[in-house]
């Protein structure tokens, strides 16, 4: 791959990439504890969890959906996994049971979508409602603490150096969904969907069963995201995860994905987590007030979605350039 065709076909990358060291100079600049070791390992480990809800958004996105109930699966799948765990269930039972319950609860999500005909954004704002309420009812409001430390040291334990565990999960997985999204039928499937759901439906595509897969797969990394959390926090609370909905869907929309559906990827994914964690983190490090993080949270998903739009029609100015030389 010559440099104009990698310069194109990851300019995207290129310019995330190179916001990250503008943020980390500028953040730097004003104030050198941003560029501390300390600092770096948390907005690493921020975007562990931000990252997985982010990597299973990416594929609901990209497939022209959206999905508002990831937060309370991040509570629901918490408190879950956290009374399993206190009921000294086997830690890999609890996990792999943590999985399939975000699994399972995407489907259904995806069947009320690809079945049921509801919009996306109607169907999962129930099941977020719903979710938030079980989790509530699981815990009667109580946090469940007293979590074992093994299983603590398993999924969130330091590896190597200041590396924990949980950030080696966060890349495997990133790997893992880059190479489905990338290398698979079912990727391609998934770009076909978002594209134009109705040329996929006439070219054989069974774009139902496949909706259903996108939001199971989907949801399963925000529950991944949730074994991550309890492990980190050492308790399981029914308030987990509020408000966690828009920073699963800004690092994708950070990372170029077209929230029409159709575009987008890992790599950008995993680099607007990085970018977002490191924009959240530094307004505190200078000293703005953490409510303005919200108004950040809003800002970057609206310029982000804008630039795409942009970056859209360029792409379409020079393809008719192209046709018409």
């Amino acid at each position: 791959m010559n440099s104009m065709k990698f310069f194109k076909e990851y300019n995207r990358e290129i310019g995330l990439v190179i916001a990250l060291i503008f943020i980390t100079v500028l953040f730097g600049s004003i104030n050198p504890l941003y560029v501390s070791i300390g600092n770096i390992t948390d907005i690493i480990d921020q975007t562990t969890i931000y990252g997985l809800m982010a990597l299973g958004m990416t594929f609901i996105i990209i497939g022209g959906g959206i999905d508002l109930s990831v937060g309370s699966v991040l509570a629901f799948v918490g408190v879950i996994v956290a009374n399993m765990l206190t009921a000294k269930i086997h830690p890999v039972i609890c996990i792999l049971a943590g999985i399939a319950i975000g699994f399972l609860v995407g489907s259904i999500n995806g069947f009320f979508v690809a079945k049921m005909k509801l919009q996306p954004f109607v169907a999962t704002l129930g099941s977020m409602s719903m979710l938030r309420g079980f989790a509530y009812v699981i815990t009667k409001g109580f946090p469940i603490i007293n979590l074992p430390s093994e299983y603590r040291k398993m999924v969130d334990g330091l590896v190597y150096g200041n590396i924990r565990a949980s950030v080696i999960i966060f890349l495997l997985v990133a790997v893992i969904c880059h190479i489905i999204l990338k290398q698979t039928r079912f990727g391609n499937y998934v770009y076909a969907i978002g594209g134009n759901e109705e040329s996929a439906r006439l070219s054989g595509i069974n774009v139902d069963r496949y909706k259903i897969l996108i939001f199971a797969l989907g949801v399963s990394t925000s529950a991944l995201a949730a074994i991550v959390q309890v492990a980190k926090l050492g308790t399981g609370e029914a308030s987990a995860g509020g408000g966690y909905e828009l920073n699963a869907i800004a690092p994708v929309a950070i990372g170029g994905a077209s929230m029409t559906g159709g575009r987008g990827g890992i790599i950008g994914t995993v680099l607007g987590a990085l970018l977002f964690s490191g924009l959240k983190i530094g307004l505190i490090v200078i000293g703005v007030d953490p409510f303005w993080q919200y108004v950040a949270t809003g800002a970057v998903i609206v310029i982000a979605a804008y630039g795409e739009k942009i970056q859209a029609q360029f792409s379409e100015l020079r393809r008719r350039y192209a046709q018409s030389r």
